[in-house]
C-alpha cells in the first residue's frame, strides 16, 4: 500500500471512531417516550429537601454528620402529606472527599425514601449562594440570614477553571454509573439556576459538559436542567433542547405563574415544576398548588423543615437577630413535626388524596 493511501485509510478509520465515539453518547428522549413515561406516574407532589441538621449539601452528606434517624423522621413527616418525591442536592466535594462514603448515604437515603413511598430527583451541580467553602466541618448559620451557609457546586474557583472539570466528569459519571438504573430515583437534575450569582452565560460550558457528560452513561432515568430567569434567554434554549422532561422554577403569583404554564405546555413534554412557594410573593400552597393539580404538574416547593438553612427567612430581608420573621417565606414544618399553617398541609393531604383516588 502507498502512502498516499495509507493516508487515506488513517483518515477514514479516524472518522469511523469519531463516529461510533458519537454514537456512545445516547440522545434526548423523544417526546413519546417522555410523555409515557410521565403517564405511568402519579401526580408528583414533594419538597426540596435538606435535614434540619444540615447547613448546606456537605453537612447534609459527609459521614460525620449524616443522620439517616433525622433523615427517616423527616421523610415520615412528609409521606403523611402525601408527598412521594422529594428535590435532594448533592456536592462534588462530598465525592471528592470520600466517593465510597458518599454513594454510601446516598444509597442508604434511598432506602429511607422507598421506605416512605418517596422517590427523590437529585441535583448536581448549582451556582447559588456562597463561592467558595472547604470540606469538614461547616460553619454555623448567621442569625436571620437565609441559608448563609449553602454552598455552590462546583465552587466559583472550579466553576471558572475548566482544567479542573477532569474530577467534575468523574464524580458526575460515577455516581450515575451507580445508580443510573436504579428504580428508587425519579430522574437527574443536572444544574440548578445556571447563570444565577452573576454568572450569566459563563456557565454555558459546564451547563452543556454536564449534559454531555450524563448522555454518555446513558440512566435510564431521564435528566434535566429548569428554566428560572427570562433575561437568561441562551442557557434557557439550551435547557429546553436538550432536557428529556422540562423544569422549572416559578416564585411569582398564580396569573404569572399560569402564563409560563401556559408557554411551557406548547413544548410538548411534561412539565414540574421544581420550585415554587414564597410565602411573602403570594406563591403559596392555596394559589399555586391547585392550579398544578389541574393541570397535573409535578409541584416541588421549596423547603419541608425549618432547620440550619434559615429559608423561613426571605432572600433579601435578613432579621439580624435571629427572631421569628412575621411570614415564614418558606418551609412546612417546625423542628418538632407540627405544621406552621395547618390550612396548608389539610390543603396539601386533601390534593394528594384526590389524586390518588
Amino acid at each position: 500500500m502507498n502512502k498516499y493511501k495509507i493516508r487515506i485509510a488513517v483518515v477514514v478509520l479516524f472518522f469511523i471512531s469519531g463516529s461510533l465515539s458519537a454514537q456512545k453518547q445516547a440522545e434526548r428522549w423523544t417526546e413519546e417516550k417522555i410523555n409515557a413515561w410521565y403517564a405511568k406516574l402519579p401526580w408528583l407532589v414533594g419538597a426540596n429537601y435538606t435535614p434540619a441538621y444540615a447547613i448546606n449539601q456537605l453537612e447534609f452528606w459527609q459521614n460525620d454528620t449524616f443522620d439517616p434517624a433525622v433523615i427517616d423522621k423527616e421523610l415520615g413527616w412528609a409521606q403523611g402529606l402525601g408527598m412521594n418525591t422529594l428535590r435532594v442536592y448533592l456536592h462534588d466535594l462530598a465525592w471528592k472527599q470520600d466517593a465510597k462514603g458518599f454513594k454510601k448515604n446516598i444509597n442508604t437515603f434511598l432506602s429511607i425514601a422507598e421506605k416512605h413511598k418517596i422517590k427523590p430527583l437529585f441535583v448536581f451541580f448549582d451556582d447559588c449562594w456562597n463561592a467558595e467553602g472547604k470540606i469538614g466541618v461547616q460553619p454555623a448559620p448567621k442569625p436571620g440570614v437565609h441559608n448563609s451557609g449553602w454552598l455552590r457546586s462546583p465552587l466559583k474557583s472550579t466553576h471558572d477553571d475548566p482544567a479542573q472539570w477532569g474530577y467534575l466528569k468523574a464524580y458526575v459519571q460515577d455516581i450515575l454509573k451507580t445508580f443510573g438504573n436504579d428504580k428508587r430515583i425519579l430522574l437527574w437534575d443536572l444544574y440548578n439556576e445556571p447563570g444565577n450569582s452573576s454568572y450569566g452565560n459563563k456557565s454555558m460550558p459546564l451547563l452543556k459538559s454536564v449534559f454531555g457528560w450524563a448522555r454518555e452513561i446513558n440512566p435510564s432515568q431521564p435528566v434535566t436542567a429548569g428554566i428560572w430567569h427570562d433575561n437568561l434567554k441562551e442557557l434557557d434554549a439550551f435547557q429546553l433542547a436538550n432536557s428529556d422532561v422540562i423544569t422549572y422554577h416559578h416564585y411569582d403569583p398564580a396569573p404569572s405563574h399560569q402564563k409560563r404554564i401556559d408557554s411551557l405546555k406548547a413544548k410538548g413534554r411534561p412539565l414540574i415544576c421544581t420550585e415554587y412557594m414564597a410565602r411573602r410573593n403570594n406563591s403559596t400552597f392555596q394559589t399555586i398548588l391547585p392550579i398544578l393539580y389541574k393541570e397535573r404538574i409535578g409541584a416541588i416547593n421549596w423547603g419541608l423543615v425549618d432547620g440550619k438553612t434559615n429559608t423561613k427567612y426571605a432572600w433579601d430581608e435578613p432579621i439580624k437577630d435571629g427572631s421569628e420573621p412575621p411570614l415564614w417565606f418558606h418551609e412546612i414544618f417546625r423542628k418538632d413535626g407540627t405544621a406552621y399553617d395547618p390550612k396548608e398541609t389539610e390543603l396539601i393531604k386533601s390534593l394528594t388524596s384526590q389524586a390518588n383516588k
